[in-house]
């Protein structure tokens, strides 16, 4: 079901309170899970239900209203084309010099999708389908399919990223904000082990370089994943994530939310490990959310 209509109090995405905006969202249902999108703001996910509980950070939390950014800060949004922080918001290809928005000054950050509007292709009680184009942001046209699908124990999200022009490097991913504490149960506990983490420079940007992970909290990013990671909060849920991406970043220094995000390379990955999209060859990956009590 689509429940269609926007109403926003005026100013911009970024002059406007997210709590002041009152828009209707596609609903999915299954058994025990309730998801809503929001197709007019990233074509996110606003909220994650599982047997009456909300996993995710909202866009009314206090918490994310008292960021300096907060569209940045809440529900599960797609990062493209690129995922996280480009330093200095530029890159070069081919000798060219691109410059992007510093949305996060001195660097750019998470892509050209996260609060713009998308198109709906399809939809059903299950699953929904939307597209955006990469917007004037980005030196290339190109387009981003989002497919969501609820199933029984389970939250599919895949992506696909397209060129209409030129090949053009990209990054992609998820960033998710998951709740610390539900309605019921104890504060949430991290499962996660991986071989290697980026070393970060002063700038908190990838070096290119990587080591094994020492103790937290962490703002990082990781490769050589041992196991999918699990949240647990005890006497309420489980949750478990996967993705075809093999870099995750885990940010788990605030006290209200946790953030372990899918991605596709390293942040700065257009200076430091560039992947390329090519008319004949577009990007897809998929990050799959699986939960029991």
């Amino acid at each position: 079901m689509v429940e269609r209509g926007l109403t926003r109090a005026g100013g911009s995405h970024r002059e406007t309170a997210i709590s002041n905006w009152a828009c209707d969202l596609i609903h999915l249902e299954s058994r025990n899970a309730r998801v809503e999108v929001d197709e007019e703001f990233g074509g996110r996910l606003a909220s994650l239900e599982v047997d009456g509980l909300e996993l995710l950070v909202r866009a009314d939390d206090p918490a994310a209203l008292a960021s300096a950014d907060p569209a940045l800060a809440w529900g599960s949004y797609p990062m493209a084309p690129w995922a996280s922080r480009i330093r200095n918001g530029a890159f070069e290809l081919d000798g060219v010099r691109h410059q992007l928005p510093r949305r996060m000054p001195p660097h750019a950050i998470h892509g050209t999708v996260l609060d713009r509007v998308w198109a709906i292709e399809s939809v059903d009680q299950s699953h929904c389908t939307l597209s955006i184009d990469l917007g004037p942001d980005w030196p290339w046209a190109g387009e981003l399919r989002q497919h969501i699908e609820l199933e029984e124990e389970s939250l599919l999200c895949h992506l696909e990223l397209r060129t209409q022009s030129a090949y053009f490097p990209f990054s992609m991913g998820w960033h998710p904000w998951f709740r610390r504490q539900l309605a019921r149960g104890d504060a949430a506990e991290l499962a996660f082990s991986a071989r290697q983490i980026y070393v970060r420079d002063a700038e908190e940007i990838p070096t290119g370089e990587t080591e094994s992970p020492g103790p937290g909290p962490y703002d990082d990013t990781f490769t050589e994943i041992e196991s999918d990671p699990r949240i647990h909060w005890p006497n309420a849920l489980t949750l478990t994530l996967s993705s075809s991406l093999d870099h995750w970043v885990v940010y788990d220094a605030l006290p209200h939310a946790l953030c372990v995000e899918p991605l596709s390379g390293p942040p700065d990955a257009l200076n430091i490990a560039p992947q390329y999209v090519e008319q004949q060859k577009p990007a897809t990956g998929e990050f799959r959310i699986s939960w029991r009590d």
